[in-house]
């Protein structure tokens, strides 16, 4: 049965809840795997070059699956998803916009990004709509490696030295709030859990991501930012970005846009 003709999904405003969720989800899949396919020929060794750019296509990939099940909802074109849209119309966490920077504050990203979209599968996988259900099984088996070589990568980071540490911790500082943002709630996800869409609200899906990252952290000497209140993240979910997303997007598509519809 495909997502369109199930029964729970006929309501629209469930139907539009649906939409929103899987967009942002694949948004931020597409833009942290063109984030990651920056670092090919600049990685700190052959096996992390080999490595970033394989993990980018396999994030694309996923992405461009759930771009299917969105056009599926709502129709159109998953190729128009990916490259036809501007800046204000992606869904994507703005932690996955922002510019890799040096390696640690890509690797810091990468862990807490993978142990975040693990939590998310879990909450579909969970879920009693088979055919997302299904889909986040199999996406998890390969999101699992990911979240394992960007763990393994922050604790060398972490114990090769009290300067590189601190490094790791700078990158922490910024990237955390951000990254808890990847959970904040679309328009009528609360809906998604009545039909059983998903298994895990998002309040009971941050603790459970929490409850994993802390103790990797504390484990190799970083600590989880305190102190005075930042300034807020911008709601990526709604269409509030940085600059640097319009930056990333007009390089992504600009083939795309030369030729709207070619096939290559």
């Amino acid at each position: 049965m495909t997502l369109a003709a199930v029964p729970a999904l006929r309501p629209p405003e469930v139907r539009e809840a649906l939409i929103a969720y899987l967009l942002g989800v694949a948004d931020d899949e597409l833009i942290v795997g063109h984030r990651h396919s920056e670092w090919t020929g600049f990685a700190p060794d052959i096996e992390s070059d080999v490595a970033l750019s394989s993990i980018a296509q396999e994030e694309i990939g996923h992405a461009r699956l759930l771009y299917e099940r969105v056009a599926e909802l709502a129709g159109g074109d998953p190729d128009a998803l990916a490259y036809g849209r501007g800046p204000d119309a992606f869904r994507n966490a703005v932690l996955v916009e922002r510019p890799n920077g040096d390696w640690g504050f890509s690797i810091t990203r990468m862990c807490l990004y993978d142990h975040a979209d693990a939590v998310r599968l879990d909450a579909l996988a969970g879920g009693d709509l088979t055919p997302l259900a299904d889909l986040a099984r199999t996406l998890r088996r390969e999101e699992r490696y990911h979240m394992i070589y960007g763990e393994q990568w922050l604790r060398r980071l972490a114990r090769a030295t009290d300067d590189s540490r601190s490094k790791v911790q700078a990158a922490l500082d910024v990237a955390w709030p951000e990254a808890e943002a990847l959970f904040a709630a679309v328009a009528g996800q609360d809906m998604l859990k009545e039909p059983g869409v998903l298994a895990v609200d998002p309040a009971t899906q941050v603790q459970r991501w929490r409850d994993v990252m802390l103790p990797v952290l504390t484990d190799v000497g970083l600590r989880v930012p305190a102190g005075p209140k930042q300034a807020p993240v911008p709601d990526g979910r709604h269409g509030q970005h940085t600059e640097h997303l319009a930056a990333l997007l007009e390089e992504m598509t600009s083939v795309w846009r030369s030729e709207p519809g070619a096939r290559w």
